[in-house]
């Protein structure tokens, strides 16, 4: 008897679609605060890579220690929207590689200097699929360049 279509592995371009729509969340939670629905993106243990933007080393972090760090920072703006785009993704089996362009705004009121600082550059993501779901498990971001006031992050954390 033939699969059925609702037990049949998804064709290659709907499992691209899914892993698209996770990296795509994890941006969109953040934005909007969604800590809970953000932290359920993440493998157990993600390598985050930011050191293009703030130096230092990668670091292996939890889905916990991930969404505490981005809520002290991002919470402390008025509002940040990050923008996800060119999306490509590589699939072997139960892994993949998602690489896109993004730019992101944060804007701050605040009493000297300019409200918002925009950055861009590409992300790249790699992730597992666990129990029919692809978490991330890793995240690297490349900063290529950068608007505005600079000095907003540490205003926001503050």
């Amino acid at each position: 008897m033939p699969e059925s279509r609702e037990t049949a592995a998804p064709f290659p371009s709907e499992t691209k679609i899914e892993v698209v729509e996770t990296c795509t969340r994890m941006a969109v939670h953040a934005d909007r605060r969604e800590w809970e629905l953000l932290r359920g993106l993440f493998a157990d243990e993600v390598l985050l890579d930011y050191t293009s933007l703030n130096g230092g080393e990668p670091v292996r972090l939890t889905p916990q220690e991930i969404v505490d760090a981005w809520a002290a920072t991002l919470g402390g703006f008025d509002a940040t929207q990050h923008l996800i785009a060119n999306q490509l993704v590589q699939l072997d089996g139960d892994r993949a590689v998602c690489t896109a362009s993004f730019q992101a705004t944060h804007r701050l009121a605040t009493p000297h200097g300019a409200p918002l600082w925009t950055l861009g550059g590409d992300y790249r993501w790699e992730l597992t699929r666990t129990g029919g779901r692809w978490l991330i498990t890793s995240v690297v971001m490349t900063a290529a360049w950068g608007d505005g006031n600079k000095d907003l992050p540490v205003q926001a954390a503050s």
